[in-house]
Protein backbone atom coordinates (compact mmCIF):
# COMPACT_ATOMS: atom_id res chain seq x y z
CA UNK A 1 0.00 0.00 0.00
CA UNK A 2 1.19 3.48 -0.77
CA UNK A 3 1.15 6.25 1.82
CA UNK A 4 -1.86 7.73 0.03
CA UNK A 5 -3.72 4.40 0.25
CA UNK A 6 -2.87 4.16 3.94
CA UNK A 7 -4.14 7.69 4.56
CA UNK A 8 -7.41 6.86 2.79
CA UNK A 9 -7.73 3.72 4.93
CA UNK A 10 -7.05 5.72 8.11
CA UNK A 11 -9.72 8.25 7.15
CA UNK A 12 -12.17 5.45 6.36
CA UNK A 13 -11.55 3.93 9.79
CA UNK A 14 -11.91 7.34 11.42
CA UNK A 15 -15.37 7.76 9.90
CA UNK A 16 -16.37 4.22 10.79
CA UNK A 17 -15.20 4.68 14.40
CA UNK A 18 -17.27 7.86 14.69
CA UNK A 19 -20.45 5.88 14.00
CA UNK A 20 -19.68 2.91 16.21
CA UNK A 21 -20.72 1.99 19.72
CA UNK A 22 -18.17 1.90 22.53
CA UNK A 23 -17.39 -1.78 21.91
CA UNK A 24 -17.23 -1.20 18.16
CA UNK A 25 -14.69 1.58 18.61
CA UNK A 26 -12.54 -0.66 20.78
CA UNK A 27 -12.65 -3.42 18.16
CA UNK A 28 -11.47 -1.00 15.43
CA UNK A 29 -8.62 0.51 17.46
CA UNK A 30 -6.02 -2.14 16.52
CA UNK A 31 -6.71 -1.60 12.82
CA UNK A 32 -6.36 2.18 13.17
CA UNK A 33 -3.17 1.79 15.18
CA UNK A 34 -1.68 -0.52 12.55
CA UNK A 35 -2.45 1.93 9.73
CA UNK A 36 -0.95 4.83 11.69
CA UNK A 37 2.16 2.77 12.42
CA UNK A 38 2.52 1.88 8.74
CA UNK A 39 2.11 5.52 7.74
CA UNK A 40 4.97 6.40 10.05
CA UNK A 41 7.09 3.60 8.63
CA UNK A 42 6.46 4.98 5.14
CA UNK A 43 7.70 8.38 6.31
CA UNK A 44 4.28 9.98 5.84
CA UNK A 45 3.04 12.71 8.13
CA UNK A 46 0.22 11.44 10.33
CA UNK A 47 -2.40 14.09 11.13
CA UNK A 48 -2.63 15.00 14.81
CA UNK A 49 -6.35 14.22 14.86
CA UNK A 50 -5.61 10.59 13.93
CA UNK A 51 -2.90 10.32 16.59
CA UNK A 52 -5.28 11.82 19.17
CA UNK A 53 -8.05 9.43 18.15
CA UNK A 54 -5.71 6.45 18.48
CA UNK A 55 -4.47 7.65 21.89
CA UNK A 56 -8.04 8.20 23.07
CA UNK A 57 -9.07 4.72 21.94
CA UNK A 58 -6.03 3.21 23.67
CA UNK A 59 -7.04 4.97 26.88
CA UNK A 60 -10.61 3.68 26.54
CA UNK A 61 -9.31 0.15 25.95
CA UNK A 62 -7.13 0.27 29.06
CA UNK A 63 -9.96 1.72 31.17
CA UNK A 64 -12.37 -0.97 29.96
CA UNK A 65 -10.03 -3.68 31.25
CA UNK A 66 -10.34 -2.30 34.77
CA UNK A 67 -14.13 -1.78 34.81
CA UNK A 68 -14.93 -5.25 36.09
CA UNK A 69 -11.85 -5.81 38.22
CA UNK A 70 -12.69 -6.71 41.83
CA UNK A 71 -11.33 -4.38 44.48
Amino acid sequence: MTAQDLMLEAERLEKKIAGESFDGRLRLQPALHAVIRRLGEEGASVPKRLRRLDAHLCDELIESRFDNMPI
